[in-house]
């Protein structure tokens, strides 16, 4: 049964095709970007949440036991409680970005912590396309179908992957890191789920108590459950040098750097990341890409690691049979 329509009269501002790239778990954009699927466990149950733009208005429409808890949460996910207002950069290049944009950068939140914690212990040091894959393979073998019209499929309750073995969460493209950290994360749901209530220095402290959850995870949580505009992801592969390249010209850059050139903007740290990214791109790149290699595979007898020089050619070939995975 579903509950709704209901309407949001100011999205004509909102870019569903961002939003939905903030949301952790079981996701789908219209053709077109005129609206887009989402369905998560709420403190309700299962529930599929439908935004979809009509001109200037945003209509919701939700399914399952958890339907009104995700309409009363739709405001919030498309930026309603951002305070994008009060956002007054000083001279220089992120204030002419920001006056360029048709509409100000809204960030939105989910308030679903364990999600978002989830997402990013599969993002921790591996490509995106393989932590997408992990993502799949977890709501495939442990998930649920969710409520609603579309076929989407539920990640794992925080009980359910819980009980998993290391063996379990390997199959899924997940080393002994990564795994033990999930299940970490997992047996702690709850507490961090209250945790969040309590904002983003307090949910930060709870994180960074969990073995295997670092700065970077825990900004990834910040950004995505609360929409912390100064969330900034230090440990991350290509942030520092995209705001390093956007700011100062500069190639290259660390994490030291990069926050030293955004320490002006706080409490907004994380919403300049995001304006600098879309309106300067990334930092101009070098070398060869990594290439796509789950740890499930490391031990088929058909799989080759490469390990490649800087310049892009092959420097080295080994067979994988009998590599140890952790």
């Amino acid at each position: 049964m579903s509950a709704g329509p209901s309407s949001f009269p100011d999205g004509a501002s909102v870019d569903l095709r961002r939003v939905v790239r903030g949301l952790p778990g079981a996701t789908r954009l219209d053709p077109g970007g005129q609206g887009l699927w989402w369905a998560v466990h709420t403190p309700d149950g299962p529930g599929t949440l439908h935004l979809e733009r009509r001109g200037s208005t945003l209509y919701g429409v939700a399914w399952g036991p958890g339907e009104a808890w995700l309409l009363a949460q739709a405001p919030a996910l498309v930026g309603g409680c951002d305070d994008a207002a009060s956002f007054d950069p000083p001279p220089g290049r992120v204030r002419e970005a920001w006056r360029r944009r048709r509409a100000p950068l809204l960030l939105g939140r989910t308030d679903r912590v364990f999600d978002a914690a989830l997402e990013a212990v599969l993002g921790q040091k591996v490509q995106t396309a393989l932590a997408e894959r992990s993502q799949r393979l977890l709501a495939v073998a442990y998930g649920e179908d969710a409520p609603g019209p579309v076929a989407l499929r539920l990640l794992p309750t925080p009980q359910r992957l819980a009980t998993l073995s290391g063996s379990a969460l390997h199959r899924a493209g997940l080393e002994r890191a990564r795994a033990d950290t999930l299940i970490r994360v997992a047996r702690e749901a709850d507490r961090l789920e209250r945790a969040g209530q309590l904002g983003p220095d307090v949910l930060e402290q709870r994180l960074r108590s969990l073995r295997g959850v670092g700065p970077w995870t825990a900004a990834v949580v910040r950004l995505a459950a609360l929409g912390d505009a100064d969330a900034v992801l230090v440990g991350d592969f290509h942030v520092p040098h995209a705001v390093c390249w956007a700011l100062a010209g500069e190639l290259r850059g660390t994490d030291a750097r990069m926050l030293e050139l955004l320490e002006p903007y706080r409490p907004h740290r994380g919403r300049v990341v995001a304006v600098l990214r879309e309106a300067f791109g990334p930092a101009p790149r070098f070398g060869p890409r990594l290439e796509h290699l789950p740890v499930d595979r490391y031990d088929r007898p058909d799989v080759r690691l490469r390990d490649r020089g800087p310049t892009g050619r092959r420097s080295a070939e080994r067979s994988a049979r009998g590599t140890r995975t952790g």
